[in-house]
């Protein structure tokens, strides 16, 4: 364990813990309780390429020798082997039952459902090859029965569970001619999607036939030619979406002026507020619910909320807007995803590169 203060003066326990195989992907299911908690791992075995999805079960316990220390605990509980590597992982938020939603390289959709009292997976259903190639973004939508998929064959589908079927449609085909890399449901009909040239797409399923507002990514004059690698939408403002993508960069889309850009670290500004605490890609930006600077309900509706990324170059920090980044970590090796437990946001749980989990607690 270490123990790391941030250049905002909050203190982090950071526990690492070694695992057997490669992390593509992880997430922290809903809680059972304060001190008992589950979190879902997509992983892949490069010796035998055999993939699989876990249940880790995660305790937190009070040391003997300190007790003010937390020192939690890791087990495995479940684990199913799957058909393809997994490309990305999503959950509903079913206390119960949650629905686990993960898309594949070989183009599949795979449904779980967890069994959080027995630490238990079940297979649900499986959708076959609507995708060419790797599917690059999915989306489980807040009830849990629709999902939104895009690929960077340039499809985007969407699947819907009724009755104990799947039903698939496709909203739009780029042939090939677009590649997309991300997707997020804004609302139970409409999504964006983002992809190539740090673009945006906005799709009403009332609208069918194309996007009904676009937000174009030539605001780098030319500089780069990034992608959209993960978009994140608050709940409390819909009108605003997050994306993070190549070069550091982390932006935001507004809906109420479409125009240009918030640039919040990376490409295209010279602000040293705005400055990138890294300089690769951003594989997964969040919004954080947890911030030391203020009150959410004290951030005025021109600022953008504060999120969090992972990257290439290994770095996990918070950004602000107008703010300096403040860097929780900073690892020799890539930190692939990392999820912020909802009911508690003082609580990370990210993946290393180097086949290891690590958990952090802001105090």
């Amino acid at each position: 364990m270490a123990v790391i203060t941030s250049s905002s003066s909050q203190q982090l326990q950071v526990h690492r813990f070694p695992q057997n195989n490669y992390i593509d992907s992880l997430r922290f299911l809903p809680q059972l309780s304060a001190f008992h908690r589950h979190i879902i791992l997509a992983t892949f075995n490069s010796d035998s390429s055999s993939s699989s999805i876990q249940i880790l079960n995660l305790i937190q316990k009070t040391s003997d020798s300190d007790s003010n220390s937390n020192s939690p605990e890791i087990t495995l509980q479940s684990s199913l082997t799957t058909p393809s590597r997994i490309s990305c992982l999503k959950t509903s938020q079913n206390p119960n039952k949650p629905l686990i939603a993960a898309s594949t390289f070989s183009g599949h959709l795979l449904v779980y459902t967890a069994d959080l009292v027995n630490g238990s997976l079940d297979f649900v259903d499986s959708v076959k090859g609507f995708h060419l190639g790797r599917v690059a973004g999915i989306d489980v939508s807040e009830n849990g029965s629709e999902f939104v998929s895009v690929g960077e064959d340039g499809r985007i589908n969407l699947v819907s569970f009724v009755g104990g079927g799947s039903s698939s449609k496709r909203v739009f085909d780029g042939n090939g001619l677009i590649s997309y890399g991300a997707v997020k449901w804004a609302s139970p009909v409409e999504f964006v999607s983002g992809g190539l040239g740090f673009g945006l797409q906005w799709w009403d399923q009332r609208r069918p036939g194309g996007p009904v507002s676009q937000f174009k990514g030539n605001w780098t004059r030319g500089s780069t030619s990034g992608i959209v690698h993960s978009i994140d939408i608050h709940p409390s403002r819909k009108h605003t979406c997050l994306a993070g993508g190549s070069s550091g960069t982390v932006f935001a889309w507004d809906l109420r002026w479409q125009q240009q850009p918030i640039i919040l670290a990376g490409v295209g500004t010279s602000d040293f507020s705005a400055l990138s605490p890294s300089e690769s890609d951003v594989w997964e930006v969040h919004y954080d619910n947890y911030t030391t600077s203020s009150n959410y309900r004290n951030i005025s509706e021109s600022r953008v909320l504060p999120a969090m990324i992972c990257s290439e170059d290994g770095i996990l920090a918070v950004i602000e807007q107008g703010e300096e980044p403040v860097e929780l970590l900073a690892e020799p090796c890539a930190i692939n995803s990392f999820d912020i437990d909802r009911q508690n946001p003082s609580d990370i749980v990210c993946s290393l590169e180097w086949e290891s989990i690590a958990i952090l607690t802001r105090s």
